[in-house]
């Protein structure tokens, strides 16, 4: 197995504001231009490593407590920055399963500072690797706390440097397909098939990730979302700069529980980095896939189900059949000299599922009964989780934000969003096309709508990882849907956004 630690330069502050001063002078043609004009697009993409230094860390998408004692592919951190000359934006996206809003906020306002892009004009995400990082509470998963000063410095710094090397550019976007590689993963069962659950109630009526083609499966409780949007930058010679690409799928898995690895999405990258011949590019061509809405979809095929692959192949195929539909779709880019570039984030409040008084007695009971030692039965699993709920305040603060990028338009979620959220804001959003880009800026565990809510099942059930109020998903759509009419509000030239 390969273990790559990080390499890159970390300056001190003082001295990485001068040096990216210097970069941005010395370094960006065009720059002189773009001070006289507002009609000059550039934009700059860097992809830094997050790879843990040291070994064994804590690994998150566990219910359990996971130690990792390496890393078999590099984690990063990729950056893209656009400036049309009136807005500055960035898109970071990390391999990393969740991290919370503290982190991000404090990674944009080092980033900031050092660059001048307002805060709220940065987009930071998750993929939802199940293999990184533990640095948010879930389940039993231990946060890795001397990691986090560290993952805060690079995904700063992956900003600077990318705002480092802004350039002239075109952009331009298209949207792909592949439905070989999303399946909803909640189903109903026949009748008569018990469908338990660790708080005893007997009333859900859908099972996440059943046994695959079972006689007891009767049909999935949701659709998917087949579509691979890609945005793409060049240099105005036609050198690729970045390619960021969205597809809802929650991730692939087949690694061994003792390495840490970016799954599909880092595979995607280096695959579709390959198939356009980019792989030689200076400075480093950066391409990224963003988790769009699949907090109900995995990459099984129930009603057939799929041969068991040694470690890493699965991943390896996934990847390779989802960048060859990005692909496809880059292949169809129209780029643009200019385009208007838009940003708006806002915060709404929303109420937390807490247990009552007699949820809480049982859960304390359960643990009681238990005694001492791990916990792998869902049923005490879930009485901690109930503990720790009783302790979380009665509303959350959610950070929400929606980018134009000329008729193109992107809504962030930092939740486990279902695809019928992200169905419901692409056919209700005034601009075409549209993706939503989930666990953002934050991280608010599952985000199923209260019809999924009524149907139950392991996204429904109160967790760290699943705690917003039934009412949480209507007033997200609505908000974001509101941004979307915002940025495509007509107003005079001089009210853009600076």
């Amino acid at each position: 197995m390969e273990h790559r630690s990080a390499k890159v330069f970390c300056f001190a502050k003082p001295i990485l504001a001068t040096t990216v001063w210097i970069a941005s002078v010395v370094c960006t043609p065009g720059l002189a231009m773009a001070a006289d004009t507002d009609q000059v697009f550039r934009a700059g993409a860097f992809a830094i490593d997050i790879t843990p230094e040291k070994f064994p860390v804590s690994s998150s998408g566990s219910m359990t407590h996971r130690v990792a004692k390496q890393a078999h592919d590099p984690l990063h951190a990729r950056c893209l920055v656009l400036d049309n000359g009136q807005t500055s934006i960035a898109l970071v996206t990390c391999d990393s399963c969740m991290i919370p809003r503290e982190i991000y906020d404090s990674a944009k306002q080092i980033a900031s500072e050092a660059t001048g892009i307002a805060t709220d004009h940065i987009l930071c995400s998750a993929t939802h690797t199940h293999t990184a990082v533990s640095v948010g509470h879930t389940f039993q998963s231990l946060v890795e706390e001397d990691y986090i000063p560290f993952l805060v410095e690079r995904i700063a710094e992956g900003i600077i440097q990318a705002h480092s090397q802004l350039e002239p550019a075109r952009i331009g976007w298209a949207v792909g397909n592949n439905p070989n590689q999303v399946f909803n993963r909640r189903w109903f069962l026949r009748p008569g098939v018990e469908i338990d659950d660790p708080f005893d109630s007997g009333t859900d009526r859908v099972r996440m990730n059943p046994s695959a083609n079972s006689r007891s499966l009767l049909q999935p409780a949701g659709p998917v979302d087949p579509e691979v949007p890609v945005v793409a930058v060049q240099a105005l010679d036609g050198r690729p700069i970045a390619m960021w690409a969205n597809y809802s799928l929650h991730y692939v898995g087949g690694v061994p529980p003792e390495s840490l690895s970016a799954d599909y999405f880092g595979e995607f990258a280096r695959q579709f980095a390959k198939m356009i011949v980019a792989t030689q590019s200076k400075p480093p061509f950066v391409a990224a896939m963003t988790n769009g809405t699949s907090g109900d979809i995995n990459n099984v095929n129930f009603f057939e189900g799929r041969t068991r692959q040694p470690p890493f192949e699965q991943i390896r195929l996934v990847a390779n059949d989802v960048a060859a539909s990005a692909a496809v779709a880059y292949q169809r880019v129209q780029f643009e000299n200019w385009v208007p570039l838009e940003m708006r984030e806002t915060e709404i409040e929303l109420g937390v599922r807490r247990p009552d008084t007699e949820e809480v007695a049982r859960a304390k009971q359960l643990l009681a009964d238990a005694g001492d030692g791990p916990r792998n039965d869902r049923r005490l699993i879930y009485a901690g989780e109930t503990l720790d709920l009783a302790k979380y305040p009665p509303t959350v603060k959610v950070k929400l934000q929606a980018i134009r990028i000329g008729g193109l338009a992107i809504v962030s979620s930092p939740c486990e969003t279902f695809v019928e959220t992200g169905l419901a804001i692409k056919k209700s959003s005034p601009f075409k096309p549209t993706f939503t880009i989930e666990l953002a800026n934050g991280y608010n565990g599952y985000l199923p709508t209260p019809e999924q809510h009524a149907l139950g099942g392991y996204e429904t059930w109160r967790a760290k990882s699943s705690y917003l109020s039934v009412d949480a998903e209507p007033k997200i759509r609505e908000t974001l849907l509101q941004l979307l009419d915002e940025l495509n509000a007509p107003r005079p030239e001089s009210t853009v956004a600076q």
